[in-house]
């Protein structure tokens, strides 16, 4: 019988495996991936049962004390909640799926024991993040999650694109982490508390009061945590990070930068929503960065040939829907769709990879007339790629709906115009890709695809089911069951379903995937000839909107000018100095070259002869003989003995 304590053993588990993983991989080799996924499994055994119980409408929490802060407690816990729950379930059964087809998709890798021991490292952060009571528990699982982001994306770091990928990556998510970690330490000036539940509990009482405390502060906290997001989960203007991060190895793409990882963004303004909903002067800002975000990369992916980066900007684009959604006060409505995506682009990623490992080729122009040679792959891909357009009855008809019902029930008629267009976008180009890839004629005949192994195959058939299954709950079948589930939260609007928009939503679907199939089936130099008269807006969508190009020229040119101003400023005052310039110069020289010297070189070689030092001593320990160990047991537990008797 599981209890909710034994919760913890959920984030300890994947962390056990990964230090074993880190350890013995040398000896485990290929079964270092059976030991990751047993691991995952059993966390997975472990937390569906407690999740089950707080669907039902449990709610359960602990906590202890870490350390204190002069006569502050800081405590640290885990809370069972209806978004801890959610986000509990998909990442235990989604993480352990894709680990599993890990196993195929990295089999002959030469770093395969280092690749499930970064897996299950993140795996336990992104565990520990679900469950956690508090900001500080909460930054530390997500600072640990980039960490193992960087390694993963640059596991192929003999490759210069990968390494500079991983490094991309890494500073542009930093941006948005400096703002998370001054904005929760803003909103402990504010509250005195980092706890969750302490935090909702004072935001009801001042929304009841009809007078937030500390407003301002309150507000800009907010903004803060909200940089948290926009760069953890890809927002516009830190975006840029993840169509490169496609680099890594194709489990990564999917366990990390689509279904789990880059959700956390979403996860985070969901967990502080009490604090956005006190403070209503933000949510503009999150809606408006969400709708730019799920526009501009739709738009992009329209003409991207690599099937990663065109999940990639599906991926973003997804993720600007959540945060609109957000935005509009729809906790229900983001924390819906963030479930379902989830399934369905784990799913993308993963059947994408298989085409990958079947074709080795990456471009969609190289592709064709695949469905008979990969079936598996291509109806699973089909079928995650119906139900991110929106179609009736998958999982993902069903939450995006709620989020234009959103958009269109609260008045922001704009902005359901936009996501609209952007839903006909995103039916548009995955159809593209459909077709380009897996019918008509093949385009290279060198290439020779085969099916993937079973092992890489079940779990996608594992996920096409979810895909299909996982909307209902919030579907009018279950009576919007889901949306219900998440309103005992924080109090959030309900809007009654429209067919209006449904039938909107539907429209923009099937006029998309209509488009694609004859362009791409019937009709092919068409999209050569509508480049050619909107070749501005094709150059646009092409080069990514020249973000990268803009922030080459205005932000890293600038400061490498600066470092090499820098760099010869200092030559010259040593120039100075040797030229014998002025008393003044040589002396300032002079000092600075004794610090570096004997400050900072003396204390970086101070502590490697530190060290060495320390290990000629301790090394002698280790004799391999166990009576040696024996008698330092013995001598140890006697010198024990002596001190207490002394002390009494």
């Amino acid at each position: 019988m599981v209890t909710s304590d034994q919760i913890i053993l959920v984030p300890l588990l994947p962390f056990i495996a990964f230090a074993v993983n880190l350890l013995a991989g040398r000896w485990l080799k290929h079964r270092a991936a059976w030991l990751s996924v047993a691991a995952s499994t059993i966390a997975c055994f472990i937390a569906i049962p407690v999740c089950w119980a707080v669907f039902q409408g449990n709610h359960f929490a602990n906590q202890g004390t870490w350390l204190m802060l002069g006569q502050t407690p800081l405590k640290f816990g885990y809370v069972m909640d209806p978004l801890s729950s959610s986000l509990l379930f998909m990442v235990t059964i989604v993480g352990t799926l894709i680990q599993i087809y890990a196993m195929g998709y990295m089999h002959g890798d030469p770093r395969y024991s280092r690749f499930f021991a970064y897996v299950s490292l993140f795996m336990s952060a992104m565990l520990t993040l679900s469950i956690s009571d508090n900001y500080l528990l909460f930054f530390m699982s997500w600072e640990i999650m980039g960490l193992c982001s960087y390694l993963l994306i640059g596991f192929y770091f003999e490759k210069d694109s990968a390494a500079k990928a991983g490094f991309k990556a890494f500073l542009t998510t930093r941006v948005g982490d400096v703002g998370f970690l001054i904005g929760f330490l803003t909103l402990f000036s504010a509250i005195g508390t980092l706890n969750f539940s302490e935090m909702n509990a004072l935001m009801a009482n001042a929304h009841h009061a009809g007078a937030p405390l500390h407003a301002g502060l309150l507000s800009l906290a907010a903004l803060l945590i909200f940089c948290g997001t926009i760069g953890k989960s890809a927002q516009f203007p830190l975006h840029v990070w993840l169509p490169d991060a496609m680099e890594g190895p194709t489990p990564v793409s999917a366990l990390i930068h689509a279904a789990t990882m880059v959700a956390a963004g979403v996860f985070l303004v969901a967990r502080s929503f009490s604090l956005f909903m006190i403070v209503p002067n933000v949510l503009p800002v999150v809606t408006v960065i969400g709708t730019i975000t799920a526009f501009m990369a739709a738009f992009i992916a329209l003409t991207q040939t690599d099937i990663k980066r065109i999940l990639a900007y599906s991926t973003i684009s997804q993720l600007g829907y959540m945060v609109t959604a957000l935005g509009l006060s729809g906790l229900g409505a983001g924390t819906f769709h963030l479930i379902t995506h989830a399934f369905f682009k784990a799913l993308l990623f993963m059947a994408a990879g298989s085409v990958i490992h079947g074709t080795h080729v990456q471009d969609i122009r190289e592709m064709g007339g695949l469905f008979k040679k990969m079936p598996h792959t291509a109806t699973t891909f089909i079928i995650a790629s119906l139900a991110l357009a929106g179609i009736p009855p998958l999982s993902g008809f069903w939450s995006k709906d709620e989020i234009l019902l959103s958009a269109f029930a609260s008045g922001h008629k704009i902005v359901f115009m936009i996501l609209l267009l952007t839903a006909f976008m995103t039916a548009f180009y995955m159809f593209r890709l459909i077709f380009l890839t897996f019918f008509g004629q093949p385009r290279n005949l060198k290439v020779h695809a085969h099916e993937s192994p079973a092992v890489m195959t079940a779990p996608l058939w594992a996920l096409a089911f979810g895909s299909i299954v996982i909307g209902f709950p919030g579907s009018p079948f279950m009576h919007h069951w889901f949306q219900k589930f998440m309103a005992h939260m924080v109090h959030h609007p309900e809007y009654e379903p429209s067919a209006f928009v449904m039938a909107c939503s539907v429209a923009a679907a099937v006029c998309g995937i209509s488009l694609a199939g004859v362009i791409y089936l019937k009709k092919i130099r068409w999209a050569q000839k509508t480049a050619e008269t909107f070749s501005f807006l094709y150059r646009l969508s092409l080069n990514k909107c020249y973000f990268d190009e803009l922030y080459s020229r205005c932000i890293v040119k600038p400061f490498q000018s600066l470092g090499r101003f820098l760099f010869g400023f200092d030559a010259r005052i040593v120039d100075g100095a040797v030229n014998g310039t002025g008393h003044a110069t040589l002396f300032i020289s002079a000092v600075k070259g004794w610090i570096d010297k004997y400050i900072v070189d003396g204390l970086v070689n101070f502590t490697g002869t530190l060290t060495h030092f320390l290990n000629s001593i301790v090394k002698r320990l280790q004799t391999g003989f166990v009576q040696n160990y024996l008698l330092i047991v013995f001598i140890g537990i006697l010198v024990f003995l002596v001190w207490e008797l002394k002390i009494i």
